[in-house]
């Protein structure tokens, strides 16, 4: 429904009026029906330039001529109101134009009135500049790469041309951020923000995700020369040095790319696999490029799904331990146990360690789960001697950050003291990368350890630092021969040679070996015959729950068919 416009009085009524567009906003114009300028309030004819007979439309900037055509054509039924750019003699200028007719002596006066809002959108667009870009470097920041990630994937799906994501790492910089400020390691950053944004089309996306790292979307490279060339020189623009403050810095690279779509074909994964890339690149010698390749890169992220679950399978009591046999070579009889800890997820299944453990040992987890294990298996021990009716030992893993936790040693006197078992029969497997971390520290717990009778065994022997020194150092009992060495016997003469040795090594040092991965019976009469007592693997027994093992265990499932009197487990 079109409404009247208002009547204006007769007499006096233009000087009313051109008083009240001298009154009236920053800006005033009387336009008749057709958008023509009439008049205009002397403010705004000092600030355009145009005659009278002028079209409003010519002094509007080109992206908002459609909006005041239609305001236009709305104020001659109601009161209309547009934001748009206006051309001054110097820059465009925003505005608020509030458009409304008014009716004198029969003709329509259109008059439009202009509130000045400039500053107001400068503003916003800071405002909103700031929250997709980076403040440091200018470049777009993770939620604009999000959103510009996705409208490369949609033009991808329309247009068959795919691209790359690659995430550039500088390496060396935390050294600079040490050794001279932060200020200075800001000036670099910028410094070579700039460089790769030359480097790059203006087609190509370069983002900063924070720290050192940076993003780069580059469509249309997928194929191997194409990646070889733009890589080039992304490596090239960072290995020239960098002059700040008169130090001359040099840095460089690392580089890791996903693929559209044969990676992933969302940004998140994309991105998630191409830092997975990069990561593994800086891993195996820094300064170079490495396309995405689940075979040599580790997990793409860290899974925030999979630790909620885990957290829930705390509660819920969804993890299980598994006991693998360590046999008598010989006798093949059961001498003991390595316990492994397990996660059957009621949809996923069986989650392997693989993928919670390391989340585990980040989060902290691990010090409740490890906890509970070394408790459990230490009660378990108990109905497996019931089931033998023999003397057994059980073996436990202790994680790094388990070992360096100050209250370990309370954790190991309580599960002692709870299943009252003697700490004889227990032998805690620790890697050879533990004990390294912070020798020191690692020996006083030792100590403590062996006082409470508790063995301890190298895990992965030879794998890890295999330094000799902390043999002769530390209170260690067993030695187990890293699967490595085991699955090419006896075919391969230098993993011979070195499972000779550290038979030898242990047999001078009073050590007991136990060797891991013994699948064939070949394996397991070879070491037998060079004197490896104890063997565990598959030939003898995948891990298993604790009904399998007692059933193992009642039936001496292992035993030979004359079997002799068990000796003790490892010393």
């Amino acid at each position: 429904m079109r409404t009247s416009a208002p009547s204006v009085p007769d007499g006096d009524t233009l000087t009313e009026l051109d008083q009240f567009m001298e009154a009236a906003g920053d800006i005033v114009f009387r336009l008749d029906a057709g958008g023509r300028i009439k008049a205009a309030s002397k403010r705004t004819g000092a600030l355009f330039s145009f005659e009278a007979g002028t079209f409003l439309a010519t002094l509007v900037a080109d992206p908002d001529q459609a909006g005041l055509g239609a305001a236009l054509q709305d104020a001659a039924g109601a009161p209309a109101r547009i934001e748009l750019r206006m051309k001054a003699p110097h820059k465009e200028l925003w505005f608020e134009l509030r458009l409304c007719r008014v009716q004198q002596s029969g003709d329509t006066v259109l008059l439009a009135v202009g509130r000045d809002i400039s500053a107001q959108r400068e503003t916003e667009d800071r405002l909103r500049h700031l929250a997709t870009h980076d403040s440091l470097t200018e470049l777009p920041n993770r939620l604009l790469l999000s959103d510009r990630i996705r409208m490369v994937i949609a033009h991808a799906r329309r247009s068959g041309q795919n691209f790359s994501v690659a995430i550039i790492g500088l390496d060396g910089f935390k050294k600079v951020n040490d050794g001279l400020g932060h200020p200075v390691g800001d000036a670099v950053l910028r410094i070579a923000a700039a460089r790769l944004r030359t480097t790059l089309r203006d087609s190509d996306t370069l983002a900063r995700i924070g720290g050192d790292e940076f993003v780069a979307v580059l469509p249309g490279t997928c194929t191997e020369a194409q990646i070889k060339l733009v890589t080039g020189r992304l490596m090239a623009a960072l290995q020239a040095p960098f002059e700040v403050d008169r130090h001359t810095i040099y840095i460089g690279a690392s580089i890791g790319l996903a693929l559209f779509p044969e990676h992933a074909e969302d940004e998140v994964q994309l991105v998630a696999l191409a830092d997975a890339a990069m990561s593994r690149a800086k891993e195996t010698g820094k300064a170079r490029c490495l396309v995405y390749s689940p075979r040599t890169s580790g997990p793409p992220e860290h899974d925030i799904s999979l630790e909620a679950a885990m957290f829930q399978a705390v509660r819920e009591g969804e993890f299980l331990l598994y006991y693998q046999p360590i046999v008598d070579a010989a006798t093949r009889r059961i001498q003991g146990f390595e316990t492994l800890m397990r996660w059957k997820h009621p949809t996923l299944g069986m989650v392997p360690p693989v993928r919670f453990i390391p989340i585990a040992e980040t989060n902290g987890l691990i010090n409740l789960l490890g906890a509970w294990a070394l408790k459990a298996a230490c009660v378990q021990l108990k109905h497996f001697e019931e089931a033998a009716k023999r003397s057994l030992y059980i073996s436990v893993n202790i994680s790094p950050r388990q070992f360096r936790n100050d209250k370990f040693l309370e954790v190991l006197d309580h599960a002692l003291a709870f299943s009252g078992m003697s700490g004889s029969q227990l032998v805690l497997e620790i890697t050879e990368g533990t004990l390294m971390i912070d020798p020191v520290h690692a020996e006083s717990i030792l100590v403590k350890m062996a006082e409470r009778q508790a063995r301890i065994a190298i895990d992965d022997f030879g794998t890890g630092y295999s330094s000799l020194a902390y043999l002769k150092r530390f209170p260690i009992s067993v030695l187990k021969i890293d699967r490595a060495f085991i699955k090419d016997l006896p075919d391969a003469p230098k993993d011979g040679a070195i499972c000779n040795a550290v038979l030898d090594l242990a047999k001078h040092l009073g050590l007991s070996v136990v060797a891991e991965g013994v699948e064939t019976e070949a394996q397991l009469d070879y070491l037998d015959q060079r004197g490896c007592q104890y063997i565990q693997g598959y030939l003898t027994g995948k891990p298993m729950p604790a009904h399998a093992a007692m059933a193992a265990l009642k039936e001496d499932l292992y035993a030979s068919l004359m079997p002799i009197e068990p000796q003790a487990g490892p010393r």
